[in-house]
């Protein structure tokens, strides 16, 4: 090991620290985003509502696609190094290369399936304006008061706080439909019976 370690050429010293100190760095990465929800940037704020920001393109450029392109291209190119004539070294620039954009691109992809898994769970309510809904609890008229309503969404059945500006009642087990959401609480209207009836 301390004959091969000497042995070794300038280039050679490059891959080789150069590989050690990303995955050194890639580690704790690792270990990082195993602590913070696969490395998301959801926070719990002041309020009590999780805001998630899931990127809707696939950037190359963040800092664990980056050091995942050093650590596996610098190793690719290490092994290169030992396994190919001297003349052949600038295939280890390019086989080093390759691996590394191969290893970048596969953080992104990865990242982003996690995120979306992520995000997946988590209640979208500016999803739900224009969808039905029924009251389950009482909602008091003209904003005065909350009640609740049940509706399916996001492949689940759920029960979310509700108010109305209607100037009447909305009581149980009338239809209703979201029109906004407010943070966590919708603002629904009553389904007139006539449109209902079509509706069914």
């Amino acid at each position: 090991m301390k004959d091969w370690f000497l042995n070794l050429q300038w280039y050679e010293h490059v891959y080789l620290w150069l590989g050690v100190a990303s995955t050194l760095f890639l580690i704790i990465q690792i270990i990082m985003m195993c602590f913070s929800s696969f490395g998301g940037d959801a926070d719990l704020d002041g309020d009590g509502e999780i805001d998630v920001d899931v990127d809707s393109g696939v950037s190359i450029f963040t800092t664990k696609s980056i050091t995942a392109f050093f650590a596996v291209g610098s190793w690719a190119g290490l092994l290169t190094c030992s396994l190919s004539s001297e003349k052949l070294q600038w295939l280890s620039v390019l086989i080093a290369l390759i691996a590394g954009f191969a290893a970048a691109t596969a953080v992104v992809l990865l990242m982003r399936a996690m995120m979306k898994l992520q995000s997946n769970g988590i209640l979208q309510t500016e999803n739900l304006i224009g969808k039905r809904a029924t009251v389950y609890v009482s909602i008091p008229a003209a904003r005065s008061g909350r009640g609740k309503i049940t509706l399916d969404a996001q492949g689940k059945f759920m029960e979310l706080d509700a108010i109305t500006e209607d100037g009447e009642k909305l009581l149980c087990d009338e239809a209703v439909e979201i029109v906004a959401t407010e943070g966590e609480c919708t603002v629904v209207k009553r389904i007139a019976k006539t449109e209902n009836a079509v509706a069914e």
